[in-house]
């Protein structure tokens, strides 16, 4: 399994509608990645802790080709353009494997 982390940074300032991430933004994600292989998809916000991250997306995929074909579908242009609604930080991607 390969595990794509989505970072977004910022503070309590930072403006991010955490409604729609999770109910409008997670849904588009699975139906848009599932096809791919896409396992599971789902978020949540750190504690204030100096950390600099506002919220934290885990999505997770069959392997890395999975990941990719995903990342290269169609669909994604609308699952990007969707993070726009939610907020104006772009947001960084990891890639977590097993060793």
């Amino acid at each position: 399994m390969i595990t794509m982390l989505v970072t977004y940074a910022g503070d309590v300032h930072t403006p991010f509608d955490r409604d729609h991430w999770i109910n409008v933004h997670f849904p588009l994600v699975r139906e848009s990645w599932g096809p791919y292989g896409l396992i599971s998809a789902a978020g949540f916000f750190p504690q204030a802790d100096g950390a600099g991250l506002i919220a934290v997306g885990v999505v997770n995929f069959g392997d890395m080709a999975a990941m990719e074909a995903a990342l290269q579908a169609p669909e994604t242009a609308r699952v990007m353009a969707d993070v726009a609604i939610v907020t104006a930080v772009q947001p960084q991607r990891s890639v977590l494997q097993p060793l």
